[in-house]
């Protein structure tokens, strides 16, 4: 376990005169690997190799996180044998920690480390931070094979010698690699901002298996733990004002830290057959039924940020500090979350009325520069999480839902706006921009839940709300 430190101010120092941060200047052990990781990013980082350092066993749990679609960030990290410095930012300051239970970064690309591991019997989890769209399921809850990427990963797979490119298919081809070695049952443990997001992962990777091999799907079902978890931590990308504060602060360089917030939250439910570090220990919570700590989350601070996200920059903010700011932002934040509360049970104490009140604190915290365009990436897979959910409740108890749908109008009036447009299903998004009137609004509706495009009630009601986000009147 690791404390946070000051050590002595090195403003004085060229970057270039100081020593890297590696486990020679600071002797970190490294732990055996029995947790594999896919999805190397500052939120892992942040949150997932926090946990396992403070766990009181952490000297039995290290880490092998493997990249998605690049390998820059294994390859910094590499460099770095495994440590980076966890930079958490208070209002009163920051303080810095190193992390080490990442003891190896490896290229995602590279499918014999990551089956040789998953294949060991050491092994007993594989953790996910593959962001949400990359599951591949489509509106029915399903993997869509039809997907470009799936299809072409299925191919590969059936060729017998071909390289999956997909974090789903990599995954698929190493499970198979544990079942052939005989090393027993594993748990697969997903940490997207998913609802339910234990099951969407079962899904995906039952769907790869079984569309490549029926019989690999049963050994699936009878061998893979699917861990359910609800995740907390901001944590805005690092820049080099960042770079720079660690240098000053603890006298070496680090390539590649993380700055998040002080506040963190785990909550998981699900089985771990081949065991588990005490992550306990730092604060995480073990529950039966997960789902109303995920709509508390999923609903009151991802929900109010993705509404920040597309009000605000259409507004002319950056950050959701400013956004929250912005007296507009702030009441359409609130009529959101007194429609997600209401939809909450009132049966589990979620402590609702204290959330939100942290949830205004931590994001008016000005030092965590969270940057908007990095929320709004992946809208139509998010609102389906976010935003959807609470509509329909709302309509389903006989009132409009107004708050949740002008979540959905920003954001259609956002896929207009947008200088630059990232999002899984954009293709479809510009076809619908192109349309006009009601035709349009139905089609954007139909991107993110085709049921509620065919509801000529909610329709009405984002054509009423489609250009009230009031502020903007150039391109962002």
């Amino acid at each position: 376990m690791s404390a946070p430190f000051e050590a002595a101010p090195s403003a004085t120092l060229p970057a270039a005169g100081l020593p890297r941060l590696n486990r020679q200047l600071r002797p970190v052990p490294k732990a055996p690997v029995r947790i594999v990781h896919l999805g190397l990013g500052a939120f892992h980082r942040s949150h997932q190799a926090w946990y396992t350092q403070q766990a009181s066993d952490a000297a039995d749990w290290g880490i092998a996180a493997f990249t998605g679609r690049r390998p820059d960030a294994a390859v910094v990290l590499a460099e770095q044998d495994g440590l980076y410095t966890l930079v958490e930012r208070a209002d009163e300051g920051d303080s810095f920690t190193v992390i080490g239970s990442i003891v190896e970064a490896v290229d995602g690309a590279d499918l014999e480390r990551l089956s040789t591991l998953v294949a060991a019997p050491e092994t007993a989890l594989v953790t996910l931070t593959i962001t949400e769209a990359a599951y591949g399921l489509g509106a029915d809850g399903k993997l869509d094979v039809n997907a470009p990427d799936v299809a072409a990963d299925l191919a590969r797979l059936g060729s017998g010698g071909g390289q999956p490119a997909t974090p789903l298919g990599r995954l698929v081809l190493s499970l198979a690699a544990r079942r052939d070695a005989g090393s027993g049952p594993i748990a697969v443990v997903c940490c997207d901002n998913l609802s339910n997001n234990g099951t969407v992962a079962r899904q995906g990777v039952a769907g790869f298996a079984q569309a490549w091999d029926p019989g690999f799907a049963a050994w699936i079902d009878a061998n893979v733990s699917f861990v359910s978890t609800s995740v907390d931590r901001i944590t805005p990308r690092t820049t080099d004002k960042d770079l720079a504060a660690v240098r000053e602060a603890c006298g070496y360089r680090d390539e590649s830290p993380v700055v998040a917030e002080p506040f963190s939250s785990w909550v998981l439910s699900g089985d771990f057959p081949a065991g588990r570090p005490r992550w306990e220990d730092a604060g995480a919570l073990f529950v039966a039924d997960i789902e109303p700590y995920e709509n508390r989350k999923l609903w009151l601070l991802n929900g109010a940020h993705s509404l920040l996200a597309y009000a605000g920059q259409l507004r002319g903010h950056t950050t959701v500090a400013e956004a929250l700011a912005d007296p507009e932002c702030r009441r359409a934040v609130e009529a959101f979350w007194d429609e997600a509360e209401a939809n909450l049970p009132a049966a589990v104490d979620l402590q609702v009325t204290a959330y939100r009140e942290a949830l205004l604190a931590r994001f008016g915290n000005a030092r965590i520069a969270h940057n908007l365009a990095q929320i709004a990436m992946d809208g139509s897979t998010k609102l389906r999480m976010r935003a959807v959910p609470v509509l329909q409740a709302e309509r389903a108890a006989g009132r409009t839902g107004a708050g949740a749908a002008l979540m959905i109008a920003a954001w259609m009036d956002y896929s207009a706006a947008a200088a630059s447009f990232q999002d899984p299903l954009g293709g479809d998004v510009a076809a619908a921009n192109r349309l006009q009137g009601t035709e349009r609004t139905k089609a954007l509706l139909a991107v993110i839940d085709p049921a509620l495009a065919g509801d000529d009630g909610v329709v009405a009601l984002l054509e009423g709300l489609c250009g009230t986000v009031a502020g903007h009147s150039a391109p962002l």
